[in-house]
């Protein structure tokens, strides 16, 4: 099940790969976003309240959402972001890429999506246990129940807390940099938002990871999208219906899956 080559690993246990040239795909949306850049153990940070409260407040559900290679500063992850904060959760997003618009990164000639995603998986190891802490001080309380979601790049961040007792369910989308492992640790809920044409996440791999799901009787969920390709619960084209139902529907499903755990 192992990849290789542009954007792969040498693991056999590998069911996706690294970021790739699919995973830079995307169509932008439209909207007002309505959060607010924080800083936060050091990471520029995008933050979504729910209606009615204050900076002050400390907030009963929180999701950790790890972002995609285009970054929580990207108009798309904000506006998905503040879809999840309408339904009466804080979200929390870090910027592990320091800023970087892999949109003007990927229009120069010697830009090395390899090495550039090496060096940011690098940073967010290293950032996300500190990052985690501070959200937890600064938004949460002793009884907040966390969640967490994952999109491409962010995919393997979610399946790690949901390998600990820090969240009490995750879910992600289209994932990249994944392995058995991510599977058979999990210990919490897991809902995977899936698209049919995937090279990241083939149906071989997804396939794999269902089985290791059942074969541990995981408390799990798959849902999957016809006539969609990878990045589609981010980056889905708004002006083709069934790309426009599949993104929503992917937020739907995922923010009722967090609903499930949380009420």
């Amino acid at each position: 099940m192992g990849t290789s080559g542009n954007g792969g690993v040498d693991d056999m246990a590998t069911l996706a790969a690294h970021p790739r040239e699919c995973c830079l795909q995307t169509v932008q949306h439209t909207g007002k976003p309505t959060g607010v850049l924080e800083e936060v153990a050091g990471a520029t940070t995008y933050v979504a309240r729910p209606p009615g409260s204050s900076a002050e407040d400390k907030h009963a559900r929180i999701v950790l959402y790890y972002p995609d290679v285009f970054g929580p500063l990207y108009v798309n992850n904000q506006l998905l972001i503040d879809y999840f904060a309408s339904h009466g959760y804080l979200i929390a997003a870090p910027d592990y890429f320091d800023g970087d618009d892999i949109q003007e990164l990927r229009s120069k000639p010697d830009f090395d999506m390899s090495a550039w995603g090496a060096k940011k998986r690098t940073r967010a190891k290293a950032l996300l246990p500190d990052w985690t802490g501070a959200i937890k001080s600064k938004y949460g309380t002793d009884v907040t129940k966390y969640t967490a979601v994952g999109y491409c790049f962010g995919a393997p961040y979610a399946l790690e807390a949901g390998a600990t007792d820090l969240v009490v369910a995750s879910a992600i989308a289209h994932p990249s940099s994944i392995s058995e492992d991510h599977f058979k640790n999990i210990k919490k809920p897991l809902f995977l938002s899936c698209a049919e044409v995937d090279r990241q996440f083939p149906p071989e791999a997804r396939h794999r990871a269902e089985a290791i799901l059942a074969e541990q009787k995981s408390d799990y969920h798959f849902q999957l999208f016809g006539g969609v390709s990878h990045g589609f619960a981010v980056k889905g084209d708004p002006n083709v219906p069934n790309e426009k139902y599949a993104k929503e529907e992917s937020a739907r499903g995922i923010i009722g899956w967090f609903d499930r755990f949380t009420n």
